[in-house]
């Protein structure tokens, strides 16, 4: 099969789920609704952990972090695959295809490792009050957004750059909803088994010690809960930990599918089905999940859309 050559302007179409549904405008609208939903309430969870002093804490200041890598990871899927639709235009250039993957791998992995930061920062909350501020001072919280982004933006740049590198044939059709490593691999037009077995090993040696970190965190969390006197104190630090475990299920469910299980279990038809969960549903409901779980959050934003009468 002869190669094309991608650098000079030629490029990949996207054919996404849209294109493979039996209702692709019914499809199209709920997709826009869920992004319209994730940019209003990431955006306003953003606003309300910003402008509101009492959620200057760990906490929020993580949730925040949360929030914005939310908001981009569906902003930088969602427009094009609506956009194509309407238009009914699917092709995305070589240099388009390559930033998508960066951005979408960055945006995932800081995610990862951000949720295990968040789950180490309960386990300090609830098993250790009296030295929180300690454990959790600014410099480490800052140190843990930046080790999340630097070493996501590194992974993500050789990844990247590595599939890239690949020839490409012919046939330039991406059966996906956005350009990722296991559906675009299939494209090329060389012995990629060795590459497939280090994308899947190094995915799980990327998901499983953050996996690892939030099991053991809320294994102690669970533990110290138990022996709480307090019905109240036991509820209050439930309902935190379990909105933090509903968004770490949803998140890490999608993860291994996509990039730990190997290719012979999987179909275009599922792997659409999981992207579109996690970059359009998931950014949706996480903003949700934690707001209307909390108190705090739900305070803040009244008093919020009260100063600026929204």
């Amino acid at each position: 099969m002869e190669h094309w050559n991608s650098t000079l302007g030629s490029g990949f179409i996207l054919m996404g789920i849209l294109n493979d549904s039996g209702s692709p405008e019914l499809l199209c609208a709920t997709i826009t609704v869920l992004y319209m939903l994730a940019l209003t309430s990431n955006g306003l969870l953003l606003l309300v952990i910003t402008v509101d002093s009492r959620l200057h804490v760990p906490m929020y200041f993580l949730l925040r972090q949360l929030s914005l890598m939310d908001l981009l990871f569906t902003s930088v899927v969602t427009p094009k695959a609506v956009m194509d639709f309407l238009l009914n235009e699917n092709t995305i250039s070589f240099v388009g295809c390559a930033l998508q993957m960066f951005l979408a791998l960055m945006l995932g992995c800081a995610e990862d490792l951000l949720l295990a930061f968040m789950a180490y920062d309960r386990y300090v909350a609830i098993c250790h009050p009296l030295n929180y501020m300690v454990f959790m001072r600014p410099k480490v919280c800052w140190f843990m957004v930046a080790t999340a982004w630097v070493l996501a933006s590194i992974s993500a740049f050789v990844y990247t750059v590595y599939t890239m590198h690949y020839p490409f044939c012919m046939s330039r059709k991406i059966r996906h909803l956005l350009c990722e490593i296991p559906p675009l691999l299939k494209l090329a037009c060389a012995d990629t088994s060795r590459y497939e077995l280090f994308v899947y090993v190094m995915g799980g040696t990327f998901l499983i010690p953050p996996l690892f970190t939030i099991i053991s965190s809320y294994a102690l969390i669970l533990c110290t809960v138990f022996r709480m006197p307090s019905s109240e104190g036991k509820q209050k630090a439930l309902v935190t930990c379990s909105s933090h475990l509903m968004v770490v299920g949803m998140f890490y469910g999608a993860a291994t599918f996509m990039y730990v299980l190997p290719s012979s279990l999987h179909s275009p038809k599922q792997d659409n089905i999981i992207s579109l969960f996690y970059t359009v549903v998931t950014p949706a409901l996480n903003p949700l999940i934690y707001s209307l779980r909390n108190k705090e959050v739900m305070g803040a934003l009244k008093r919020v859309l009260g100063k600026y009468k929204l």
